[in-house]
């Protein structure tokens, strides 16, 4: 039987674990009204601009010059809030239409240099060996340092079969790595599913628009291969699904869940909060259900792993996950072309739970064996409490957990705990899941 690479399957590079991707426009009301000092600080800008200008060594574009001040302001609010130009933003909608040209990672920036969150399945990048944790220090030769995210991504599209060659420094040991990729069309397939003999494994690799409507088709596909009793349960595979759509995350949940809130989001005001709550039907039926998470499920396939722990639908088993409970809003930007993609919320479990900077404590801690060349670094992957600038928790914070997920099934100790325990091979407290049982802590 054929068998999945278990990696993550980005929306595209740059894209980062986006929570949420929407269109509304912001009401500009609820800001304070600016000051006299704001003004005078926004008159030195233009000032500094001017001068910029006139006397610069050399001749400047005002929109690189502009862009540049854009994205500094950005950079120091959080992680996850950009400005995306009129090409970024084209790249952000291909993302959710699942296709587009470049290499097939998923990336976010460390320390001034492009970091691979994973290599996405059956892509360039996949194939060329890519692994999550690489840092991209060179692009063709150019150094990414002094480059925005942004820039790095334009940078990695480029046309079909056209090559990229990558310098990258893997590992604590800062090994330095050349790989050349060839450019190819990336078609994100966000659910892939396969009959584990008695079980049905869904892998959920990123939350597009389409994933609750491929997960429908995945449980139905599999309930004809699996036929009458013989079915035991369902084991969704989120390890290293850095996110998406939120509406996706909520729709999917909803697919087990019968009734209660799946996830709150609370804004800066009091009055900024929205509750998502679950509609009656719960599409397998009362099945048994396992879910797997690891350091790199982040975002979107944190509120999916939150509401069925708290609900107790689901026994969540793995490692921490990654931390990142922060609700992005794409804005459009009226005449610019752009968009603003801005941290509006936080998100909440239907417990009331906020895992920002602390990550989902699965209900069963199981930890891979990693290979001997991977041991020193252990391939982690350090979870949203390392990233510089981001939202505090709202308790004690933690670093992540490991990423890995080896490629051979039979040395995946998390897929196989699960495939024993929905089989009833093995047993352990937290399986079947108890209503009124309380959930992991985050210490």
């Amino acid at each position: 039987m054929r068998r999945f690479s278990l990696v993550v399957m980005g929306a595209l590079v740059g894209a980062g674990a986006m929570a949420i991707v929407g269109h509304p426009l912001l009401s500009l009301g609820t800001a304070k009204a600016a000051n006299t000092e704001t003004y005078r600080q926004l008159n030195l800008f233009g000032d500094i601009f001017e001068r910029v200008r006139a006397g610069y060594v050399e001749e400047t574009a005002d929109q690189k010059l502009i862009e540049g001040a854009i994205n500094g302001m950005l950079a120091t609010l959080d992680p996850h809030s950009s400005y995306l130009n009129e090409q970024s933003y084209r790249e952000m909608l291909e993302s959710t239409s699942g296709e587009f040209g470049g290499l097939g990672i998923e990336v976010t920036m460390e320390d001034g240099l492009v970091k691979v969150v994973a290599p996405i399945e059956d892509t360039p990048a996949f194939r060329a060996g890519i692994q999550p944790g690489d840092l991209i220090t060179h692009l063709d030769g150019d150094p990414v340092l002094g480059l925005t995210l942004s820039e790095a991504v334009k940078k990695m599209r480029g046309a079909v079969s056209e090559p990229l060659t990558l310098r990258i420094l893997r590992g604590e040991a800062k090994e330095v790595v050349e790989v050349t990729v060839i450019r190819d069309t990336i078609r994100m397939r966000s659910v892939r599913w396969e009959v584990e003999d008695d079980v049905a494994y869904i892998r959920i690799s990123q939350f597009n628009a389409q994933t609750e409507t491929e997960l429908r088709k995945a449980i139905d596909r599999l309930r004809e291969e699996i036929k009458g009793d013989r079915l035991k349960g369902y084991l969704i595979d989120l390890r290293n699904n850095p996110g998406g759509v939120l509406d996706q995350a909520v729709l999917v949940s909803d697919m087990f869940l019968d009734r209660g809130e799946i996830v709150s989001t609370r804004g800066r005001a009091a009055d900024q909060l929205e509750r998502r709550n679950a509609k009656p039907g719960d599409y397998v039926r009362g099945m048994p259900l396992v879910i797997m998470i690891n350091g790199g499920s982040a975002s979107a396939s944190e509120i999916v792993a939150g509401a069925l722990q708290d609900h107790r639908r689901a026994t969540i088993l793995g490692t921490r996950s990654f931390g990142k409970a922060s609700v992005q809003t794409l804005i459009p930007l009226a005449g610019a072309n752009g968009a603003l993609k801005l941290t509006t919320a936080r998100y909440y479990t239907p417990r009331g739970r906020s895992i920002q900077a602390q990550g989902i404590v699965p209900d069963i801690v199981v930890m891979q064996e990693l290979p001997e060349e991977l041991k020193d670094a252990e391939n982690e992957n350090r979870g949203e409490a390392s990233l510089p600038g981001h939202l505090s928790g709202e308790g004690e914070e933690q670093s992540g957990s490991s990423s890995y997920i080896p490629a051979e099934r039979d040395a995946d100790k998390q897929l196989q705990y699960a495939l024993s325990l929905l089989r009833g091979q093995e047993t352990h407290e937290m399986f079947p899941p108890d209503p009124d049982r309380e959930v992991a802590t985050q210490n």
